[in-house]
């Protein structure tokens, strides 16, 4: 899975929201023409320039307010459409509401889980269980760093006051990972196995016991 560098107040690069390509960015503030014709800096304003598409991207403080779309990667192309829903609700508020979108996130987390066949009632139990069926155990690691399980759980739609834009990048990389690694990646295996010849596959069939 290629990595998805989020735009970041001051970051040298990271993918445009403009383009979506990784490109470096070029930082300035912004000026204001006084009524006497001098230009002044206007307080917590910034403006970033991608070098790819030479479009423009306008931060307060630490917030990108133009555009106004996701700072997060696009949802995985198997993602199922409900969880989708939830995936980019959270992208289209996460430069403007970073714990607003970790509240959609963790709901998203949560119904993928009961979409994959858990009981989709703790997120840390799901999460258990599906490193026993082939999620690496790092994703679960990973998702303990953003506080999505273990005694500090924050159930879907309470909002955890210590979430911010670190944490919600994180977790729209481990919704796609956890799509790729338990939905594409054994739809990909069936398919390869499927383009066997048919007398090939029955042997294998036999051999298996099928």
């Amino acid at each position: 899975m290629a990595i998805h560098v989020p735009p970041t107040l001051d970051a040298q690069a990271f993918h445009c929201p403009q383009c979506g390509v990784y490109s470096r960015q070029v930082w300035t503030t912004l000026l204001l023409r006084h009524a006497r014709g001098q230009m002044v800096p206007v307080d917590n304003f910034k403006a970033s320039l991608c070098e790819h598409c030479h479009r423009m991207v306008l931060w307060h403080e630490d917030h990108m307010v133009f555009p106004l779309v996701g700072c997060g990667p696009h949802a995985a192309e198997d993602t199922p459409e409900h969880v989708r829903a939830d995936y980019d609700e959270a992208n289209s508020i996460s430069g403007l509401s970073p714990r607003g979108s970790a509240a959609l996130l963790r709901l998203a987390v949560q119904k993928l889980c009961k979409h994959l066949g858990q009981a989709g009632k703790t997120i840390d139990d799901d999460i258990k269980a599906m490193v026993a069926a082939g999620l690496p155990s790092q994703i679960q690691k990973a998702l303990d760093t953003v506080r999505v399980v273990g005694n500090e759980a924050v159930h879907p739609g309470t909002l955890d006051i210590k979430d911010d834009t670190a944490t919600v990048a994180k977790l729209f990389t481990l919704v796609n990972m956890i799509v790729h690694k338990m939905i594409t990646e054994p739809k990909e295996i069936d398919a390869l196995y499927q383009s066997l010849p048919e007398n090939k596959r029955d042997a294998i069939d036999r051999r298996d016991g099928k």
